[in-house]
């Protein structure tokens, strides 16, 4: 990577309740801010409040400033449609009028047509029977949100579960993107070492795998998103049989989660993205971290640093230096 100073940009999504829309996009590399607030009206500085009586034209939603190095835009929008129901032009989920509709606000010609395309290919994919709904939209004057709206997920987080899980919208999106069909094409797509590992929590066998003995420079990345994970630089030799790192790449691609089934609490890891599972955490690793991240090599795919440059991660090339 170079000195220069990260190309920022905006894109901006509305979902339907903006408390809802921050945390898919939050603390992802590349990812600078998530603002809730108000756009697409006719009137300045409105509250929320004002936007609740549908007078104002506005509709609540999300401003990203993001790094389109890091994380282009095309995997802002996949993450976009999984978190609505583009079929619905009367709201979202159990929040009902104009001011909870879906839309895309493109800042440029280029989120334009990327956005175009990506709602063809949405179309084409045939997930949803109902027409798709969602406008593009140019953008409009954004407002923030009160205080009391922003990061509502880490500040209110019991309120923000409730909430979530009442409002159905996890339920769709588990309908919709985890279904029979998909699940088919990871069939196709995976080995069925792979497929039991990344889909069902598998563990393959210790010593008898790709990447325990690995240490060649380079990255790990996750087999089915190619985000990448774990790096060469991080490795160090467990004793276990299995990949061990003492950390992620970028903490925000990966998702912890307790997991109950060997009879004590262990944390559980994904890939964030996919929702791929890889591994566990433990704390019995080296110095400084004490972090022993315990992956599966089925999880994984390596790419060589000589490789990284094209495989559009040569930014990652300092961590070798």
């Amino acid at each position: 990577m170079n000195g220069d100073k990260a190309v920022q940009q905006l894109a901006t999504f509305a979902g339907g309740c903006f408390w809802c829309m921050v945390k898919p996009f939050d603390e992802l590399p590349g990812i600078v801010s998530v603002v809730s607030g108000y756009t697409g009206g006719h009137t300045v500085n409105p509250t929320y409040e004002e936007v609740g009586t549908e007078t104002t034209g506005h509709i609540e939603a999300v401003q990203i400033t993001y790094e389109p190095e890091l994380f282009p835009y095309e995997r802002l929008l996949e993450i976009y449609w999984q978190l609505i129901d583009p079929t619905d032009k009367g709201g979202q989920f159990m929040d009902r009028g104009y001011s909870y509709r879906t839309a895309i606000f493109v800042h440029s010609e280029e989120q334009r047509e990327k956005a175009e395309a990506s709602k063809v290919a949405l179309k084409a994919s045939k997930r949803f029977k109902a027409p798709i709904v969602t406008e593009i939209l140019p953008a409009a004057p954004f407002y923030p949100a009160e205080a009391l709206h922003q990061d509502y997920y880490k500040t209110h987080p019991m309120d923000y579960k409730m909430y979530l899980k009442g409002s159905g919208r996890g339920e769709f999106a588990e309908q919709h993107w985890n279904n029979r069909e998909d699940r088919e094409r990871l069939r196709k797509q995976l080995t069925g070492l792979q497929y039991e590992v990344t889909q069902n929590k598998g563990t393959e066998p210790p010593y008898q795998n790709e990447y325990w003995d690995h240490f060649r420079e380079g990255l790990y990345v996750d087999v089915l998103s190619s985000d990448p994970l774990f790096s060469s630089a991080d490795k160090f030799d467990s004793g276990t049989g299995w990949p061990a790192f003492t950390r992620p790449i970028e903490e925000g691609l990966i998702r912890r989660e307790a997991d109950y089934s060997s009879g004590q609490v262990r944390t559980a890891l994904r890939s964030r993205l996919s929702g791929a599972y890889v591994g566990h955490l433990f704390h019995d690793g080296p110095e400084p971290t004490k972090q022993h991240y315990r992956i599966n090599s089925a999880a994984l795919r390596f790419i060589p640093k000589e490789e990284l440059e094209a495989n559009s991660l040569g930014r990652y090339l300092s961590l070798f230096e």
